[in-house]
């Protein structure tokens, strides 16, 4: 076997994100061969063939043990899909020579095969290029790794993973796996979720199943576990005692621009809610695990979930914007909302009382993603500072990712008054030099790894689709209508008015600005 098939997954020092020294005791197996289905599509365009490719580029993909297959129905040539993807792989900012020549490697790495998702002969064809690059590689049979990513919508999950079964696994287990990486939205109910979770299910064991959510893999997410549970003053003040209220918002400034047919079938709920923003909201609220393994962080995710009360459709606030219908792929009567929020209460110990607001909207006045923790007035207010604002722990996920903590201070001067400001810690500023991986990196080098814990399991999503079917069912149905909102406002008054009803205090005055250099 050639010394650059080195096993991510086994070798020492497994929590490292270094590829392994020449010295390092690696324990050997088969090459690994990434597939990415529906190769020739957006997705894996702008997201999986660039996070492969700056893996590649950081030395995470050795080039002496890895190959990249296309697969799609397009039929093309490999230098033509090599062509397709080179202009997401290289611009004018980082066209050095030095990338320009790890570029060309990494091309070198990747071939096409072309096929429906649905036929023998396309999968017989895969297994067969597969099979002669494991050859190439001297692995022996059973001992090769087979990742396939799936970039392809969920109606073609059963056929394509029937076809990998049938035709593309590894042939057997010597210390080698096959995993598949499954795209979210993953069913558009519980039925739906249910039915695609059983007809995965009885093709793959739970642990060959990743089903990605790309906000798991976003730096200040994947922090948020060591901030509440590696840092002793945050332990006391987390729970219904000193927190009144929690946001978690997800806002764009531009609408679906010209993917409205297909955003009219899910709706912002589906598209944002269901997933993104309660995965964070798992994170945020969730009980200590018994450790970091995935298993013991799922278990205790699943638990909020299960603790989470039905939504009240008076605390729910739905919108779209003003246009919408305007798009030629969206039908004149869409009741889909590109706007929505809505309040989550969780029936616990720490929890009970304070509200959860997940908000979220398309073509709204600014573009961010960030978790908002107002604590409660504090009593006996000897300073009368009471009006100025809360107490505010906000971690900004996106974009100038930051945690900053708001607090009332002394003004400098003779006189005694007080003043908002904050304790301030901006990625930027603070880690200059550093480049934070993109999520889709940190996400496929977990699934190398056989590390599920930044990934959904069933039960888990069983959960999460458990909170959100009634609701979204009695939309479908036309009995909730959004409200109309201009696109550029802060979508829908209603909704401040929601938020004030849940207590939230907003401060008046004071405006976070992003330090510079």
């Amino acid at each position: 076997m050639e010394s650059g098939c080195w096993h991510v997954e086994k070798r020492a020092g497994l929590k490292s994100d270094s590829p392994p020294k020449d010295n390092e005791n690696v324990l050997e197996t088969g090459c690994l061969s990434i597939v990415v289905l529906g190769a020739s599509g957006d997705l894996a365009k702008k997201k999986t063939f660039p996070a492969l490719f700056n893996l590649f580029r950081q030395g995470f993909l050795q080039p002496d043990e890895v190959h990249i297959f296309g697969y799609a129905r397009t039929k093309i040539s490999d230098d033509e899909l090599r062509n397709r993807i080179r202009g997401y792989l290289i611009n004018d900012k980082n066209a050095s020579p030095e990338h320009v020549e790890k570029l060309s490697k990494f091309l070198e790495l990747i071939k096409y095969v072309s096929g429906s998702y649905d036929s023998e002969e396309g999968f017989r064809l895969l297994d067969k290029e597969i099979s002669e690059h494991e050859l190439s590689k001297n692995s022996v049979e059973g001992t090769s790794r087979r990742l396939f990513y799936l970039a392809l919508p969920p109606s073609v999950y059963p056929s394509v993973c029937k076809m990998i079964r049938n035709f593309s696994m590894n042939k057997s287990d010597l210390g080698g796996w096959t995993r598949i990486v499954v795209e979210k939205p993953f069913g558009k109910d519980l039925e739906s979720a249910e039915q695609l979770s059983t007809q995965i299910g009885e093709l793959f064991e739970e642990p060959q199943i990743y089903r990605i959510d790309h906000y798991l893999g976003k730096e200040l997410v994947q922090n948020l576990l060591v901030l509440r549970f590696a840092n002793r003053f945050f332990l006391p003040l987390w729970n219904r005692d000193n927190i009144d209220n929690v946001q978690i918002v997800f806002r764009e400034d531009f609408g679906t621009e010209g993917r409205g047919g297909y955003f009219d079938e899910y709706g912002i709920i589906r598209d944002i809610i269901q997933n993104h923003l309660l995965q964070v909201f798992c994170l945020v609220a969730m009980e200590k695990p018994v450790s970091l393994k995935p298993e013991h962080i799922r278990d205790e995710k699943v638990k909020v979930l299960q603790s989470v009360l039905p939504i009240k459709d008076e605390e729910v606030v739905l919108g779209q914007y003003e246009g919408y219908r305007d798009d030629p792929t969206v039908p004149d009567q869409s009741n889909t909302p590109t706007f929505a929020t809505v309040v989550l209460r969780i029936h616990n110990e720490r929890w009970e009382g304070v509200p959860f607001v997940l908000k979220a909207g398309k073509a709204l006045n600014s573009r961010k993603a960030e978790i908002r923790v107002q604590f409660k007035d504090v009593p006996g207010d000897i300073f009368k500072c009471k009006k100025q604002g809360r107490n505010e722990f906000v971690i900004r996920l996106q974009p100038s990712e930051a945690m900053y903590m708001k607090l009332t201070v002394k003004q400098p001067g003779l006189e005694m008054s007080t003043a908002q400001s904050e304790l301030d810690l901006s990625y930027g500023q603070r880690y200059q030099g550093v480049t934070i991986p993109e999520a889709y990196e940190r996400l496929i080098l977990d699934t190398i790894r056989g590390d599920q814990q930044h990934f959904v399991r069933r039960d888990e999503l069983k959960a999460a689709w458990e909170i959100f079917t009634p609701l979204l069912h009695r939309i479908d149905d036309g009995e909730m209508k959004p409200l109309p909102y201009q696109p550029g406002s802060r979508g829908p008054a209603e909704a401040d008015e929601l938020l004030a009803k849940a207590g939230y205090v907003q401060t008046h005055g004071y405006i976070w600005i992003p330090p510079t250099l």
